[in-house]
């Protein structure tokens, strides 16, 4: 029965993955090697496993194929055939809270089970909502480009692809919509967090005040550089990042969005770096554990370690460090991860507070789980001193 061989196929993956690349990439490798199955079974088996790890290490002394039918039977809000022919008593409860579903298992819900390090959380979190978010996936939120909002909101319309409106720039869709001969992605929406689309909402300053030189020092793929572009298109952008791979990305991302003029190289943040120049606003997305986005990598409730959580907020206190020097006096630093854990969030503002003589301005919990968004931590802060007209 091909259910049966979908549950023993995703136990075997299970059993083999121990969490050392991204299990995204895993799972291709593992069908890659086992031509076997076709897209619908791939598509299936890894839905299986995704549940599994929704769970973190709840249940964590049942076995493989119990913890994969818990998860299944946690996530999903629709009868399940597999569940039908293996659970049928669950099958009939899908409806219930994932809470209900649990003590009805006999695994009742424990959020610290659930979520790593979850004593570490911003305090302003609430702990139940953003545990129980876990167990269904997150949205893909478009950030409609200015001039393109109607014809993406058209082409989606008669592409027969659902949407919500979130906001005049944002679109939310089902996670698994397929894009790319609909729209022109880059050029006329950005894939990107709806969470991650509210760090502009920081970026309101002073009249007079327009960003001139803008550097965005850990770059990866541009979203950040794009949102601040779409709002500020007068800019003079530079981008770097650690990883060369990851800045032809960018490049390609960049040309696609008609952004043609701007700088980039290799810099590793953790040393000392020179860019050549000062800037009036730096954008430091930093390096961090990720755990606003578990949502979307659920491998990592289940084989993140907690000491990671000091490692990055280390390495992120080098980086700030050492692009502090390159902000021109009466500049903006915007300091972004997407973690929930203090240490790596408001403790490292208050390091910057500390040890520099930035201001802090404004800063702010982007709480994505009411809305099956990544949640995000951003913050604003200013050097003393201004900025002459002829230095903009």
């Amino acid at each position: 029965m091909k259910h049966y061989s979908h549950l023993h196929t995703a136990a075997t993956v299970l059993d083999q993955y121990k969490g050392q690349q991204p299990f995204g990439i895993f799972l291709k490798d593992f069908f890659r090697a086992d031509k076997k199955y076709g897209s619908k079974d791939r598509k299936r088996i890894a839905s299986l496993c995704y549940s599994y790890f929704r769970l973190g290490k709840l249940a964590a002394g049942a076995d493989t194929e119990e913890r994969i039918l818990l998860g299944l039977f946690v996530c999903t809000t629709e009868p399940d055939d597999l569940l039908q022919a293996i659970k049928p008593e669950w099958n009939e409860q899908v409806t219930l809270k994932p809470e209900d579903k649990l003590l009805l298992a006999a695994y009742p819900f424990s959020p610290a089970a659930v979520f790593p390090a979850l004593d570490h959380l911003e305090k302003e979190m609430d702990t139940n909502a953003f545990v129980l978010s876990h167990f269904q996936q997150p949205d893909l939120f478009l950030r409609l480009r200015p001039g393109w909002e109607e014809k993406v909101k058209a082409e989606l319309t008669k592409a027969a692809i659902p949407f919500n409106t979130i906001s005049s720039a944002c679109l939310a869709l089902p996670n698994a919509s397929k894009l790319d001969d609909v729209i022109e992605v880059n050029k006329e929406a950005v894939i990107q967090d709806y969470s991650s689309q509210r760090v502009g909402e920081l970026l309101h300053f002073p009249e007079g005040f327009l960003p001139g030189r803008v550097w965005d020092c850990c770059a990866a793929s541009g979203g950040k550089s794009l949102l601040i572009y779409d709002q500020y298109p007068q800019i003079k952008l530079m981008v770097s990042d650690v990883r060369e791979n990851i800045l032809a990305n960018l490049s390609k991302r960049f040309k696609e969005a008609g952004i043609k003029h701007y700088e980039s190289f290799v810099a590793d943040l953790s040393r000392p770096v020179n860019p050549g120049r000062s800037f009036d606003l730096i954008i430091a997305d930093v390096p961090c554990t990720g755990s606003g986005t578990w949502g979307r990598t659920p491998e990592q409730l289940f084989f993140f370690k907690e000491e990671k959580v000091k490692e990055y907020a280390d390495r992120q206190k080098k980086i700030v460090l050492h692009t502090l020097p390159h902000l021109r006096a009466g500049g903006y630093f915007l300091y972004i991860t997407c973690s929930v854990y203090q240490q790596e969030n408001t403790e490292v503002i208050e390091f910057i507070q500390q040890e520099t003589n930035l201001k802090l301005i404004r800063s702010a919990l982007l709480k994505g789980y009411a809305t099956k968004a990544d949640t995000l931590f951003a913050a604003l802060l200013q050097k003393p001193g201004g900025i002459e007209k002829d230095q903009l």
